[in-house]
């Protein structure tokens, strides 16, 4: 017979292909173990909670088909918000509305499955239960295609987004060589401060195609005229350059090349505006012959006809572990990958105090750039291709992939409360 304690589970931040499968992966392990009597889901985050809206994801998701079409579900089945939650100190009255809910629905564990600025939010929530006595305990899941969170090996969702990536890279490859004309493209690709996403481009090179032939990553100084000297230097050997370029590259200084604004978003990061257009425009100039930029922008978030069977299934199996350690009565952790081994791959599931992980980023390590800071090393091919191994089933209907139905997030006032 099941406790008659409750649960209820958050997302938040941007989508991937995978944070679904996580929240399959509780809901699966709730339900077949016991853990919890009923299962809520939060809609849009904690902010959306604030506001009354909520789901009953037990009667939602009672049969596993249901929940495996939820696993192959692209973005967030929830859906999600930018809020960024104040300190207790700053407005003690969200804290107070947020945990009277807790009581009243006998919620025992909150489960938050997000990145870095979720992970703050785990921190506070969890902080705060245990400096007033609340019998609530906080759990993290790591989600983000930035790849970003420190401790974890890697986080769920940027497998699929960088088999996105790269399978893109080698169609835009095939899409520049049918022409007898030179050409440069660019391709910016996600990630503010950390390059993992693009130095995933790497893994479209085959047998037969180099591109991209250049890749440029936030981690180390952008210098436009080594660019240049760079592009010029392979337009003597090859006839189409193809280059992928993170979109928050900076010059010695610090300075984002695409930053043309000083608007900021909730969590002061700097709005950008198209490095790959900059980078186009700085081409033309130079070179005299055909540019053409491309910016993936969010397809690269949530595309699950690309996704990485590799990332599904580790995003089950994290949301199933994290459901065991929230019963335990467990609080202030964030779930974690740990890498056992390359060959074969091997992955366990282990957990880290998530103030090791809110507000701090994990960036690409400096040893796996190149030393002319225009390409990758070999280690981090090693690193990256286990992630973007296999291709789930997806379920088709009229010609089209069949995912859950999500109206509760577009229709207005279309909530189960």
């Amino acid at each position: 017979m099941k406790i008659k304690n409750n649960c209820i589970i958050g997302q938040s931040g941007g989508p991937t292909t995978a944070i679904n499968a996580t929240l399959s992966g509780i809901i699966e392990e709730i339900i077949s173990s016991d853990l919890y009597h009923t299962v809520y889901g939060m809609v849009n985050g904690i902010e959306g909670l604030l506001q009354g809206k909520y789901l009953d994801l037990s009667s939602l998701f009672d049969t596993k088909e249901k929940r495996s079409k939820l696993t192959t579900t692209p973005s967030m089945f929830l859906g999600s918000c930018r809020f960024k939650l104040p300190t207790c100190e700053d407005s003690e009255s969200i804290y107070t509305s947020l945990f009277d809910f807790f009581e009243e629905n006998q919620i025992t564990t909150v489960f938050y499955i997000g990145g870095n600025d979720s992970m703050d939010t785990v921190l506070k929530l969890s902080a705060y239960a245990k400096n007033n006595n609340k019998a609530v305990n906080v759990i993290g899941i790591p989600k983000t295609i930035d790849n970003d969170l420190p401790v974890t090996d890697h986080t769920p969702g940027f497998g699929s987004a960088a088999k996105f990536i790269a399978t893109s890279l080698l169609e835009v490859a095939h899409d520049a060589y049918i022409y007898n004309v030179p050409s440069v493209t660019i391709v910016e690709i996600m990630g503010r401060n950390a390059g993992w996403l693009t130095a995933a481009s790497a893994l479209a090179r085959t047998s037969y195609s180099p591109a991209p032939d250049l890749i440029y990553l936030p981690e180390v100084p952008f210098e436009i005229p080594h660019f240049i000297e760079d592009v010029k230097r392979l337009r003597k050997i090859r006839k189409n350059i193809i280059i992928a370029v993170s979109e928050g590259i900076k010059d010695a200084d610090g300075n984002y090349i695409s930053s043309c604004s000083h608007d900021v978003d909730a969590f002061g990061h700097k709005q950008l505006c198209g490095v790959g257009k900059t980078l186009e425009n700085l081409l033309k100039s130079a070179l005299h012959c055909k540019v053409r930029s491309i910016e993936l922008n969010v397809i690269q978030r949530a595309a699950s006809h690309l996704s990485s069977l590799t990332d599904l299934n580790e995003a089950v199996l994290i949301g199933k572990e994290a459901a065991k350690l929230g019963a335990s009565g467990e609080t202030a952790k964030m779930m974690c990958y740990e890498r056992i081994s390359d060959s074969p791959y091997t992955i366990q599931i282990i957990q880290a105090d998530v103030a090791q992980i809110a507000n701090h980023e994990k960036k690409v390590p400096l040893h796996w750039i190149s030393e002319d800071h225009n390409d990758i090393t070999p280690e981090f091919m090693t690193y990256l291709r286990p992630l973007i191994q296999g291709e789930p089933r997806i379920v088709y209907e009229n010609g089209i992939p069949a995912y859950c139905d999500i109206t509760h997030l577009h229709q207005k006032n279309y909530f189960h409360l």
